[in-house]
């Protein structure tokens, strides 16, 4: 008899924490019930107040794309030709614009020359270094590297 008593008293006994889990968890449902509401009424709100601005964006879009598809169709050629020049953009500083309005690309640090003188992508052009005679006719007497009279 009392086997059977100290086996039932340790069955309530085992049983009791199990009852304390349960309930344990529904607390936590409970919250994260609250905090998945919350954040559904955020995101409600927050779609309610951009739907406008979506749709705005949306029709300026529609305004936007002949304007867009005709500049790809003038400016594409253009475009492709220079990225076939252009092999890496991050040793070039932002485009500018000059007072005249050409726009000129600088190299962040310039070329490096070989002991002639003559740029790597100039290889190919020997004739380039050669001077040219003034417009009016007469011999080039000056020393290479002199100063040029205006």
């Amino acid at each position: 008899m009392k086997t059977l008593a100290a086996l039932c008293l340790s069955a309530t006994l085992l049983a009791m924490p199990v009852t304390a889990q349960d309930a344990g968890e529904e607390a936590p449902e409970d919250g994260g019930g609250l905090m998945k509401r919350g954040a559904q009424m955020f995101f409600e709100g927050l779609m309610g107040e951009l739907d406008p601005a979506l749709r705005e964006l949306e029709d300026l879009a529609g305004e936007m794309q002949p304007a867009l598809r005709s500049f790809g169709e003038e400016m594409g050629p253009a475009l492709q030709d220079l990225m076939g020049k252009v092999k890496d953009w991050s040793v070039y500083h932002p485009p500018e614009m000059l007072e005249n309005g050409d726009i000129i690309l600088r190299r962040r640090e310039p070329l490096e020359r070989d002991d002639d003188g003559i740029l790597p992508r100039d290889r190919d052009w020997p004739e380039r270094d050669r001077e040219l005679p003034p417009l009016d006719g007469t011999p080039p007497d000056r020393e290479r590297g002199g100063e040029i009279e205006l």
